[in-house]
């Protein structure tokens, strides 16, 4: 009984002592939102396109061909992403291949809007990235500056 009772006193307070967490994904939308928007205009961002997903694009080449894209859609690019302070995290410049699918949601959603040799810059919002979590050198709650070739 005593073991018993020991046992249920651990578990009551390592779950009263876990942090619950905070995180308020609307709050984190707008706050996004701003973020992209102020970066746009600080980095005077011609053509920036708002998705109705949050996301912001600019193409720079829309590329030839007619692919439909689906999550099983195979893509090679090479890119660069960075963080809005400018801080590079990943970059492949000699080409990537991935299955459409297999990638954040701001990719899944900004390279289908550009074909074969096709660039484009996209502005993901974090929900759209990481969210609240960090990757590798991503903080949580990152806006991330992708730019795009498709090869």
């Amino acid at each position: 009984m005593k073991n018993l009772f020991f046992a249920a006193l651990v578990l009551l307070i390592g779950v009263s002592s876990c942090s619950k967490d905070k995180y308020d994904a609307e709050a984190q939308a707008a706050k996004d939102e701003q973020l992209i928007k102020d970066f746009i205009s600080a980095n005077n961002i011609q053509g920036a396109i708002r998705h109705e997903s949050g996301l912001y694009y600019v193409i720079n080449a829309p590329g030839t061909g007619n692919v439909t894209y689906s999550s099983g859609t195979s893509v090679t690019a090479k890119y660069t992403g960075k963080l809005l302070s400018g801080q590079v995290f990943d970059s492949n410049t000699t080409g990537f291949s991935f299955k459409l699918g297999q990638v954040i949601p701001g990719w899944q959603i900004g390279i289908p809007l550009i074909q074969r040799g096709g660039k484009i810059r996209l502005l993901i919002p974090s929900a759209l990235a990481y969210g609240n979590t960090s990757a590798g050198s991503i903080p949580p709650n990152s806006v991330l500056d992708f730019t795009v070739e498709l090869l």
